[in-house]
């Protein structure tokens, strides 16, 4: 059976991006270790989450996308051999930014996937900062397996994962930046954090798929990034599971015939009626 063994990192981000970056090698370098193919760092890895208030100086901290970051990206991919994700504050032109995850392969740029869904919620103000993104779903072929990517906020949307399932996808990650925010932890946290891991196991239930989410963890400003990195299996299953507060690295495998096998037990794909969904275009369906 064919195997992948994947990683993620779990990481506590800092104001310096250098300070991040040799946390961010040396973990790359303990999930190699361990015999991931492939990895995934949390969204906008490189810098504390910059969109707690709406602050022009920000915009500073972007980059294009041949900038240092990515060439980080493909640096360590060639020194390993493996396929990394990463995600960055994208400056794509004057004014004009996005929320954009990039796949690395042996030292090159196999493509990239701009955040589509923006999120304009307390300390979560994205809606200032980036552009949705318009290069739709796409699924990257490697030698390991076929990708998708999807970024943060995107995880909560059931369509993406249908998408980027009918693109191809045998894994699905998640670079994310989500966590309590402090006022609310107390009566809302433990609901929040639930929501959001059986949003995972339901999209790779749904789809037939492993799915990978990879978030940051540590306390910033009014957000107390919850970590609980994890991996589901097509059946939903948890195969890893990071804590809330340590940074980690999370390896797990995948055997990519179990996709095929859960998809014909539990075949979803083939009974959908796509004659059916044209109301999936419309905002509302409410006369």
């Amino acid at each position: 059976m064919s195997t992948v063994r994947i990683g993620l990192i779990q990481l506590r981000c800092t104001e310096s991006r250098e300070e991040n970056l040799r946390t961010s090698e040396e973990m790359l370098r303990q999930a190699v270790e361990l015999g991931a193919n492939i990895v995934c760092f949390p969204e906008l890895f490189t810098m504390p989450y910059p969109c707690q208030n709406e602050d022009h100086r920000q915009f500073a901290r972007a980059e294009s996308l041949d900038g240092p970051t990515v060439r980080w990206l493909k640096e360590c991919s060639e020194k390993w051999s493996i396929v990394v994700i990463g995600s960055i504050f994208e400056r794509r032109d004057a004014g004009l930014y996005h929320n954009t995850a990039v796949v690395c392969e042996q030292g090159r740029m196999l493509g990239f996937y701009r955040k589509t869904h923006i999120p304009d919620d307390p300390y979560y103000y994205e809606k200032f900062y980036f552009t949705p993104g318009d290069v739709g779903y796409p699924v990257f072929s490697t030698r390991f397996g076929r990708i998708a990517v999807g970024v943060c906020w995107d995880q909560w949307f059931p369509e993406v994962a249908r998408l980027f399932a009918l693109g191809g996808a045998e894994i699905l990650f998640y670079p994310t930046a989500i966590g309590w925010l402090l006022p609310e932890k107390e009566e809302f946290g433990s609901t929040q954090h639930a929501a959001w891991e059986t949003m995972h196991r339901s999209h790779a239930i749904a789809n037939g798929l492993y799915v990978a989410a990879a978030n940051r963890t540590g306390l910033e400003g009014n957000i107390e990034f919850w970590g609980s990195s994890l991996i589901c299996d097509p059946n939903g299953v948890v195969l890893a599971r990071g804590s809330f507060h340590e940074p980690e690295v999370l390896v797990a495998d995948c055997q990519l015939e179990k996709i095929d096998i859960v998809r014909t037990h539990w075949p979803f794909l083939r009974d959908r009626r796509v004659d059916t969904y044209e109301g999936l275009l419309r905002r509302s369906l409410r006369p």
